[in-house]
């Protein structure tokens, strides 16, 4: 690790931590136990991947921390606080989805715009933030475009920035690259680490992909399913900004095969018992 990064480590470490999951689980009404205690701590600043298979409880994990679905026992914090009382400490979280979710009938800065809509915000004050927010995410000039001309890479880059124009501190994506093709894919990847450290951004970030997984993160924790869990986690010490070379090298094969051989483990196991 370089000394740049571990005195970056160092602050970190000191900071309160942006999340807290304190032996959180999720139990369905049938009696279904689809997420088992999790405890899991992500710094201020972090960016960690929730990585596994369908079914292992990483949307779950990260709806409990959005505050969207309550842990059925265990503790959810943000910044030391309750989820519902992170608006009243001036700390902001969004959420980006599967899907593009935008609506088709309005332009992309109208998309953009819809949580400070919804937040009652000014035009006046709003305006601004949106074109910082299409800007940042390399779409300033389709403003004025309408979802359906747009492909679906640029169509999930509105989505991204209708998450930032609120200026969150905490991002949380589920699989928001999952259906687009893998160059595009790659590119985002870029984007969203270009726009996580320019941001100074804690992201947790789902996907079923070992290789992004890698790409991406500081941190991955490794989920399996029936039922949803995690069995490990994993730091990956390498530094950034990372590009194609990365994606090539030893380095990065080494990380993929360990993760690959964490999910097949935990698969095996779960079959035996």
């Amino acid at each position: 690790m370089s000394s740049s990064h571990a005195a970056v480590d160092k602050v970190r470490d000191q900071a309160i931590p942006a999340v807290e999951v304190l032996s959180a689980e999720q139990t369905y009404p049938n009696g279904t136990r689809a997420l088992l205690p999790v405890d899991l701590k992500v710094r201020a600043g972090e960016f960690v991947t929730l990585l596994g298979p369908s079914g292992c409880g990483k949307s779950t994990l990260l709806k409990m921390v959005a505050g969207m679905l309550a842990p059925t026992e265990g503790r959810i914090l943000l910044w030391r606080k309750p989820v519902r009382e992170l608006e009243a400490s001036g700390r902001r979280l969004s959420f980006v989805f599967q899907d593009a979710t935008l609506m088709p009938w309005a332009d992309v800065q109208t998309n953009v715009r819809l949580p400070l809509d919804l937040a009652r915000q000014p035009r006046a004050e709003s305006e601004p933030l949106v074109a910082a927010s299409l800007a940042m995410v390399g779409l300033g000039r389709f403003a004025k475009s309408r979802p359906r001309e747009l492909s679906g890479g640029m169509q999930m880059r509105v989505s991204i920035a209708r998450g930032l124009v609120t200026q969150p501190h905490l991002l949380l994506m589920d699989e928001p690259f999952g259906a687009l093709d893998e160059i595009t894919r790659n590119r985002l990847d870029d984007d969203l680490l270009k726009l996580w450290q320019q941001q100074n951004l804690t992201v947790i970030f789902v996907t079923h992909s070992i290789a992004e997984a890698v790409y991406l993160s500081e941190r991955v924790v490794v989920m399996a399913a029936r039922p949803g869990r995690v069995v490990e986690q994993l730091v990956v010490d390498e530094p950034h900004p990372r590009g194609p070379d990365f994606r090539v090298s030893q380095r990065f094969a080494q990380y993929a095969r360990h993760l690959q051989d964490s999910l097949l483990k935990a698969s095996d196991e779960t079959l035996l018992s």
